[in-house]
């Protein structure tokens, strides 16, 4: 059943029809079942992870009441959930931005090294693609990695699972990746 058609089902009066909504739990349990018997290991166990993960922090306001505490430049490992196609999603790292009424404006990123590669430098990489921006290699890391400038957004801080790493936001490199924010959300 489509999202929409369950939509309109609930709208209607949903205390009169209790068996209906049973029908569509067990819908969705199965296929639930369905999906994840024909996924990789490596994809069910991130599915699984960020379902053990929401259960355990979605009703949480913050990653301080886990006693992670973080700041602007830290470089975080986050589970971002369900994700739709070309989203960052589940378990990656993080770059905090910014900070504002309770949540992290947090920058997805990878260090895949094809991915690595394609990414825009202003120096290394000038033809490379810009909404994917090369930091290199920052200590506390083990790769070179770049940043996805599209998927930022902010988050919870519950979904932060831990710090790894920081960037000095008095840096150059911070100044970068600030500025490319701008340029990829037309701010100047």
């Amino acid at each position: 059943m489509k999202a929409q058609e369950l939509h309109m089902h609930f709208k209607e009066d949903e205390c009169e029809d209790i068996l209906r909504v049973h029908e569509h739990i067990e819908g969705y349990l199965e296929d639930q079942k369905k999906t994840y018997h024909s996924m990789c290991q490596k994809e069910l166990k991130s599915h699984l992870i960020s379902e053990v993960n929401w259960r355990e922090r979605h009703q949480l306001l913050s990653c301080e009441q886990l006693g992670v505490n973080i700041r602007i430049g830290d470089i975080c490992y986050v589970d971002f959930g369900r994700a739709y196609i070309q989203e960052a999603g589940f378990q990656h790292f993080g770059l905090i931005v910014a900070m504002y009424h309770g949540k992290a404006f947090v920058i997805p990123m990878t260090s895949n090294p094809s991915t690595y590669a394609q990414g825009y430098h202003p120096i290394h990489n000038p033809n490379g693609k810009r909404h994917l921006l090369q930091i290199g290699l920052i200590p506390g890391l083990v790769r070179p990695s770049v940043l996805f400038m599209n998927d930022a957004k902010f988050i919870n801080t519950a979904r932060i699972i831990d710090v790894k790493a920081h960037i000095a936001v008095s840096s150059p490199l911070f100044t970068l990746i600030i500025n490319r924010i701008k340029e990829c959300i037309n701010l100047g």
